[in-house]
């Protein structure tokens, strides 16, 4: 059951993008150089984590409008997915045919087909949705194990599960040994933040 949304305006909601904790409050270290190396930067942590987002931006603007639509729907902070998109393909511009990893991964936030059964085209809004869903899930279950964490705390597990599934997940501080580049809740949230602060 989706909490009750309160639209005003176009896209703004009133209680209901914290619904899950604010992500401007949520601590991140950013990017690991394993993460950062690849991308050309001779630097880590959320310097490397806002120059990556910022290189995604003007593609990420493509599939804002929907971005924001499925989010605010969902009542998860549009520049989150947004993050989860540029982390996962690049806005896109990193798949072939709509495919990553390898051909298990599909779409702008890299359902993967081994687990789920993938919904729409590549960059639909029927995709982002389910990458959303997933996401959000993730969080849920995130609440459930950590029942005394704080919200922002299991906001950013859930991002960490999203990646590495929710067994990885068993302390706050090593919450991201075990995902990709052992960086991925960290990088996601600084991403956010830069996101956030340009009109996600």
């Amino acid at each position: 059951q989706k909490p009750c949304c309160v639209w005003v305006g176009t896209w703004r909601l009133l209680g209901c993008s914290n619904f899950y904790g604010n992500i401007a409050d949520v601590e991140t270290t950013g990017a690991s150089e394993r993460t950062a190396k690849p991308e050309g930067l001779g630097y880590a942590g959320v310097a490397a984590s806002e120059k990556i987002a910022e290189r995604d931006l003007k593609n990420m603007d493509k599939y804002k409008e929907t971005i924001t639509k499925v989010a605010n729907s969902k009542c998860i902070p549009p520049s989150l997915v947004a993050a989860i998109i540029s982390r996962e393909s690049h806005a896109g511009t990193a798949l072939k045919d709509g495919w990553g990893d390898h051909g298990n991964a599909f779409g702008l936030t890299q359902v993967d087909k081994r687990y789920h059964q993938v919904h729409g085209a590549w960059n639909s809004e029927e995709h982002i949705k389910q990458g959303t869903d997933i996401l959000c899930q993730s969080i849920t279950d995130i609440q459930k194990k950590f029942p005394t964490w704080s919200k922002e705390q299991q906001l950013k597990g859930g991002i960490s599960a999203y990646n590495a599934g929710t067994r990885n997940v068993r302390t706050y501080e090593g919450m991201d040994v075990g995902t990709t580049h052992n960086d991925y809740a960290n990088d996601v949230v600084a991403r956010a933040k830069f996101f956030q602060r340009n009109g996600y």
